[in-house]
């Protein structure tokens, strides 16, 4: 491990260089979520699916995440956070390769299943250590920048199915295939950096704690920052240290509904179905579908990058609630200009200023307060939880999209993603607090 000697406030570059290796883990989170999109279209002519198969072809990997959530949460909190991610890049690599082999739709779910767990791993850990290491006037950002690396992995999904798609029928093959190059690059890139100091102090290895935070925040801010969380964890020992304490209901609550919320409005099935979309629906071909996406993507990615420099200034609650309510407004004249038969440009604006919201608030905001709401002891666990209801909420989302377009019609699809927006704001407005610039043992002496 390397990195820039500390000065008296530290290295600011150590801390963007720690984020940004870990972030790695984020860009494959979505680079594998989004590379479907763009496959499925070859895949179910080539292997002859049905809607059925499809939704299971498109949902397998979200099985794995959540098994990957799950398993997260323990395992970080007993090997550290560093060692996990370590073998999240391993499965990474691995899991893109099989799943460019099969001969079978089973042989292809079994290998999504496998990159599933991976990125649910990812997902939860990326977060909670980049927050983790992070100083308090700045973790807004350096965890937004997970997020920016997770709509980057979609936007250069996107990109690699354009190009890829001219190979023929066969070309979704190369499309999971080109995964493993930045999975081996994260795997090399993890030898960079440190382990959590907080995970070391958990664990009594104070003198490599101290030397890490000694790093990122000079030797004076350091020493207090060490005792700090040492209280913490000292007042967190025995049963102050389980899920089932009365002040861990309460940000339990708050970090568990978001995390649905984030995803029952719908957006995953603009990124895993919209090539099925403007195909099925709008009567563009193929390649014309990837290149929306492709667009959908760099919005995406734009609004990220708003983000990554507003949240710590404006805070997460108004972006969460710019986000929900822009959401609601979007998709609710999406839900009116389907039923106008409205032009396929305006349909496209509606679809992507429903994304922009969402990359704005929504898609980072979540991710920053699930990480910073709980005690140290219990964060990995806790936040697991939160993860786990996500992926959930995400699976159930794209394995009945299909089914419900069919049953509703895409207008009644997003009309029922406009009203859960809707109810998202109303959440957000009464029950979510701000954090903004609060350390993390501040924010935990909040819920006492």
């Amino acid at each position: 491990m390397v990195g820039p000697p500390a000065g008296p406030a530290g290295s600011a570059g150590y801390v963007y260089l720690i984020a940004a290796v870990a972030a790695l883990g984020g860009l494959l989170f979505g680079f594998d979520t989004a590379i479907i999109n763009g496959a499925l279209v070859f895949l179910k002519k080539d292997f002859g699916l049905t809607d059925a198969q499809t939704e299971l072809a498109a949902s397998s990997i979200l099985f794995g995440a959540v098994a990957g959530a799950a398993l997260a949460g323990w395992l970080t909190d007993r090997y550290g956070r560093r060692r996990l991610l370590f073998g999240a890049a391993l499965l990474f690599t691995v899991s893109a390769l099989a799943a460019a082999l099969p001969r079978t739709l089973t042989e292809f779910v079994v290998a999504r299943l496998a990159g599933g767990i991976a990125i649910g791993v990812a997902s939860l850990v990326v977060p909670l250590y980049i927050a983790e290491i992070a100083p308090a006037r700045i973790r807004g950002r350096l965890v937004t920048l997970n997020q920016l690396a997770i709509v980057s992995g979609i936007l250069l999904a996107y990109i690699a199915s354009y190009y890829l798609a001219g190979l023929g029928l066969a070309s979704w093959r190369w499309m999971f295939a080109a995964a493993a190059v930045p999975s081996l690059l994260f795997m090399l890139t993890l030898l960079l950096v440190p382990e959590s100091p907080r995970w070391l102090l958990g664990r009594g290895r104070e003198a490599e704690a101290l030397g890490t935070l000694t790093r990122l925040n000079g030797p004076v801010t350091a020493a207090t920052e060490a005792a700090e969380i040492q209280a913490a964890l000292a007042d967190e020992q025995g049963e102050q240290a389980s899920l089932s304490q009365p002040r861990l209901r309460r940000p339990l609550r708050i970090a568990v509904v978001l995390a649905v919320l984030q995803q029952i409005t719908g957006i995953n099935t603009i990124l895993y179905y919209g090539s099925i979309i403007f195909t099925e629906h709008s009567g563009q071909s193929a390649s014309s579908a990837i290149g929306a996406n492709a667009l959908i993507g760099g919005i995406n990615f734009a609004g990220t990058v708003v983000a990554l420099f507003i949240i710590d200034r404006v805070g997460r609650k108004p972006l969460l609630l710019f986000a929900s309510g822009g959401m609601a407004l979007a998709l609710g004249a999406l839900v009116v200009g389907l039923q106008l038969h409205a032009p396929a440009p305006w349909l496209l604006g509606l679809i992507m200023g429903y994304v922009a919201c969402f990359a704005v608030g929504l898609g980072p905001g979540v991710w920053v307060v699930i990480t910073e709401i709980f005690p140290n002891a219990v964060r990995g666990r806790a936040a697991s939880l939160a993860t786990v209801a996500l992926w959930v909420a995400c699976t159930l989302i794209s394995f009945t999209f299909l089914s419900l377009v069919k049953a509703a019609g895409l207008a009644g699809a997003f009309g029922l993603y406009a009203l859960l927006s809707a109810l998202t704001f109303v959440f957000v407005w009464r029950a979510v607090p701000e954090t903004k610039g609060r350390t993390l043992e501040e924010i935990e002496q909040g819920w006492q």
